[in-house]
């Protein structure tokens, strides 16, 4: 519970309580960032959520590991990335999952589709390496270089998606100006 009591005089004394501050100061300051990229990615506030707090716990696991404690941001950020990437990959195993098994004939009616596509809808139609390359470099505003770390690529990779998903964003009318 971080309380201990000592020995020799039975007093409670606080046990860590500097280590859990400083996570806890850490988390106050990067988890708002850190929610903002992955609803960006992800489109879903309470996924957000769910994968900064992976991303934190990951981090703490692996705390006694770091080397540059200044490289947090980083770390978090490609942590978000990544953790995106599985959901998306998770989520497609399930679609093609179910998409074998037999639908019952009550649950074949045609949902109502919206018309309108926002940019929201549209980012997230995009492949996921496109739109966390789009949404790193003109949301968070990092350079080529820092995203190419993130996203594990070269630099030339990049440029290359984020023109292949500006190109597809372009094409959908109610995104275009």
């Amino acid at each position: 519970m971080g309380l201990e009591r000592e020995a020799t005089s039975g007093a409670v004394v606080p046990v860590r309580v500097s280590h859990r501050s400083r996570l806890a100061d850490v988390y106050v300051r990067h988890a708002p960032e850190g929610i903002r990229l992955a609803y960006l990615l992800t489109g879903d506030r309470v996924l957000a959520e769910d994968l900064v707090q992976e991303a934190f716990l990951r981090f703490v696991g692996r705390l006694q590991f770091v080397r540059n404690p200044d490289a947090f941001e980083t770390y978090l950020r490609r942590t978000i990335v990544n953790l995106s990437k599985n959901h998306f990959r998770h989520s497609a195993v399930e679609r093609s999952y179910l998409a074998r098994q037999p639908v019952p004939v009550e649950a074949r009616a045609d949902p109502d589709v919206p018309t309108y596509h926002t940019l929201r809808t549209a980012l997230l139609a995009l492949p996921v390496r496109q739109r966390a390359a789009i949404v790193l470099r003109y949301y968070e505003d990092l350079p080529e270089a820092q995203i190419a770390e993130i996203l594990g690529c070269r630099s030339s990779t990049v440029r290359s998606l984020i023109a292949r998903g500006l190109e597809t964003l372009r094409q959908i009318p109610e995104v275009t100006p």
